[in-house]
């Protein structure tokens, strides 16, 4: 039986000798690759056309961090998107096109709309959410909020 194509391979529209016509299994995800506990869960949005931004995400006690490579896209360009337990990223790389289709030896690189959903694995405080974006990479800070705090609430007299 033939290999099927990895997500890479069909995203940069490779082509393979082989009897894969469809895709009858893109419906399962594959699991993120994580080291120790699940860190979180993706969703994919089926839009033409659109493809999966990749993330990484990871914890530590007070913050939720996601980072994504987002190179040759302005960060006006991006539509980030949070709840208290979702961040969706949106985008588009718009081509600069200097050559014609027949002078390409490689055309590798990924041109158009990507989106990614996350969700979280706490709540956070979206108030307090921070982007940035650095030489081609996006980081997201997402402050966790504390279930464990406590405050006095005075009574009043009338």
């Amino acid at each position: 039986m033939a290999k099927k194509p990895s997500f890479f391979d069909r995203l940069t529209g490779a082509h393979f000798d082989n009897d894969f016509d469809t895709f009858e299994d893109d419906d399962e995800l594959p699991e993120p690759q994580q080291k120790g506990a699940p860190v979180a869960q993706q969703s994919v949005h089926d839009e033409p056309g659109t493809a999966q931004l990749t993330v990484d995400v990871y914890q530590n006690g007070s913050e939720i961090i996601i980072k994504a490579l987002v190179a040759g896209v302005k960060p006006e360009d991006l539509d980030i998107a949070i709840t208290r337990d979702m961040v969706t990223i949106k985008g588009k790389r718009v081509e600069q096109k200097e050559m014609n289709e027949d002078g390409y030896v490689y055309q590798e690189l990924y041109w158009g709309g990507f989106e990614r959903s996350v969700v979280l694995p706490a709540e956070i405080d979206v108030d307090s959410a921070e982007a940035s974006e650095r030489h081609g990479l996006l980081t997201i800070k997402l402050p966790k909020i504390n279930k464990d705090r406590q405050t006095k609430l005075r009574v009043r007299a009338n």
